[in-house]
Order: structure tokens, then C-alpha cells, then sequence
């Protein structure tokens, strides 16, 4: 039986495999928008906000997406999505990399 890969917090950078700038240029913001929804247990928001889980940034000038591993823990088909976005994109990909510090990341093995 092949074991799943391990849960890891990532970034998905604004580029391709071959170098190309993904577009359109605000993926970024919507992909962070479809995701708003997913908070940790008791969190609310009281106005429009990205989810603390998935952040649109900058990395290198070019616009990414930090996805912080506690997502998985609050909606695994959420935190497979943004794996699959990146992966069908043929997005490049740096793995546990820390969402930020406002958001301190406990990997998972």
C-alpha cells in the first residue's frame, strides 16, 4: 500500500514549470477568496478576510499563495484542493515553508 504523502504547510509560487507568470494576474486573491471560509474551531469574521489558513503574498515579486498545514486538520478536501490547483497548473511548489509570523506553522511528520 502506498502511504499518502506527509502533511506539510506550502507555498504555491506564480510560476510555472517552464517559467511562465500564471494568469491572470490576481489568481492569487481569488484562489485565497474561494478559500476565505475555512477558520480555525470558533473563529469568525466580521468582515470580508482571507482565512488565516491560506494567504495571498509575494515571493521574489511574483504574486504565491502560503497554505499553512492546519488547514488539512480543519478540511482535508480544502487543503487537497489548493494540491491538486497547483499540481493540474503545473504550478511550482516549495514545501514547509512557513505561512508567516503571524501564523506560526506546527508541521506534522
Amino acid at each position: 500500500m502506498i502511504e499518502p504523502p506527509p502533511v506539510r504547510s506550502f507555498v504555491i509560487l506564480g510560476v510555472d514549470s517552464s517559467g511562465r507568470q500564471f494568469r491572470p494576474s490576481d489568481w492569487a486573491d481569488r484562489l485565497c477568496g474561494v478559500m476565505s471560509s475555512f477558520r480555525p474551531a470558533g473563529m469568525t469574521a466580521d468582515h470580508l478576510s482571507y482565512s488565516p489558513f491560506v494567504q495571498p503574498s509575494m515571493r521574489d515579486g511574483r504574486r504565491c499563495v502560503m497554505v499553512d498545514a492546519r488547514l488539512r486538520d480543519v478540511e482535508p478536501m480544502a487543503y487537497d484542493f489548493l494540491r491538486k490547483f497547483a499540481r493540474d497548473n503545473d504550478l511550482l511548489v516549495e514545501e514547509g515553508v512557513a505561512p508567516g509570523p503571524d501564523h506560526p506553522v506546527q508541521e506534522k511528520a
